[in-house]
């Protein structure tokens, strides 16, 4: 299920970027999937706009959050904007430390 999510995440940056590109603006993308195959999060920032310096998103400033799994939206929130948008999948996917240790996933995570 994680490595479903994963590709997902790398798929929807590629079609942004993509989309990006052809409507003919400066585009930065930066991945992050090296601990997937443990179980942890895959993050892409897009940037785009007349001119991009830097493929990062900084705290604060982020547009748009798109988020495929609902624990991982709480857990990128504070790079939101405070008029930016969030969108969420309703999917829940236990993280490793429910999986091995007992933990529990928080409830009421919208």
């Amino acid at each position: 299920m994680a490595e479903l999510a994963a590709r997902e995440v790398l798929v929807a940056s590629d079609i942004l970027s993509n989309v990006a590109l052809l409507a003919g603006f400066d585009i930065k993308k930066s991945e992050a999937h090296c601990m997937a195959q443990r179980g942890g999060s895959v993050v892409s920032h897009v940037c785009f706009g007349e001119k991009i310096y830097s493929p990062l998103v900084t705290k604060g400033e982020a547009n748009f959050l798109l988020a495929f799994e609902k624990l991982e939206s709480w857990r990128y929130l504070d790079y939101l904007h405070r008029d930016g948008t969030v969108l969420v999948n309703n999917q829940e996917i236990n993280p490793m430390t429910v999986v091995t240790s007992g933990a529990q996933y928080p409830e009421n995570v919208a």
